[in-house]
Order: C-alpha cells, then structure tokens, then sequence
C-alpha cells in the first residue's frame, strides 16, 4: 500500500511540474511614433466631444482660439483687457461636459491668482486674458490645457474637458 502512495505521489508530482515554464513577459515596444499618434487620436475624439456638446447649445456665439481653447462671452466687462502679471479677482464654477460639477467658489468668497504666474489651468489663464473687468464668460477647456493625462488626484479624472463659468470682478 505504500509503494502504490508513493507512486502516486511521485506520477503526480512529475506530471503538474515537469516541463512547465512560467511565460515571460511581452513588453510592447513603445516609442514616440506610437505615443504621438495616440495623443492625436485622443485629440480627434476630445475634438468630437466638444463639438457635440456646442452642437446642443447653438445660440452660444463661440470663439475658439488657435489652442483649441473655446471662449463663449456671455456678459460684456468694461475697462482693458487682462494682461499677464496681473492679479486677477475671480469668480467660477467648474464642470465637466455631462455637468458634473467639480469646483466652485463659494458665494461670498473670491478667488486670486497672477495671470501667467500661478497654477492656475492654462486654459483658464489663456480666456482670462481675453476679458475685462465685470465680464462673464464660459470656457470650454481641452485636457490638454487643463490637467491633461493624470486629473487633479481628487475630483478631475484623467483626460477631461472642463467647461468653466467665470466672472472677473477686478484686476488688481
């Protein structure tokens, strides 16, 4: 009885052993041909988004900057227009294309920030300085002028067009 154990035992351990090998890993080959052709594909595709979404809003008069930038002026400002270096005292609300809100100030705060010079989102910085003091605008920023490949780690995923209301109520 215990050869037939050890026989077993031995059979066994011959057949779910022998002659496996652990597969290697295929790394793809990646190069800047194939990311840059990505990033095209994806700008095509982020293209179509936004354009979908102007085409539900057709009474928007939309100017769209040589960035890809999409500025809507919804009420007239006064004065100059902003310039890089200044400070600028805003209001805004920040959502996505479905309307998920990300961002807001709150009603009785304001936010400010150097035009240029600050963290502020390139697209934002790029429609400020198309404004004067007490205009509102609506911004429809592309990823790549907002977070661009990573989100802001909280509530702006990976990838993402942000439509942005703003209000500059003074530059100082």
């Amino acid at each position: 009885m215990k050869q037939l154990v050890y026989a077993i035992f031995v059979l066994a351990a011959a057949t779910s052993c022998g002659g496996e090998t652990t597969p290697e890993k295929v790394i793809p080959e990646w190069n800047q041909e194939k990311s840059t052709a990505m990033n095209k594909d994806f700008a095509v595709e982020e293209d179509l988004n936004i354009q979908l979404f102007l085409s539900q809003h057709e009474s928007w008069k939309v100017e769209a900057t040589g960035s890809g930038l999409r500025y809507i002026r919804l009420k007239e400002g006064k004065g100059p227009l902003a310039k890089a270096g200044q400070e600028a005292k805003v209001q805004y609300v920040v959502t996505q294309l479905d309307g998920k809100e990300c961002y807001r100030t709150p009603a009785d705060e304001v936010e400010i920030f150097r035009i240029d010079k600050s963290n502020i989102e390139t697209g934002i910085q790029e429609g400020i300085k198309k404004m004067q003091v007490g205009e509102k605008a609506k911004l429809i920023v592309p990823s790549h002028l907002a977070h661009g490949l990573i989100g802001d780690l909280d509530k702006i995923p990976p990838l993402t067009t942000l439509v942005v209301d703003i209000e500059l109520l003074e530059i100082l």
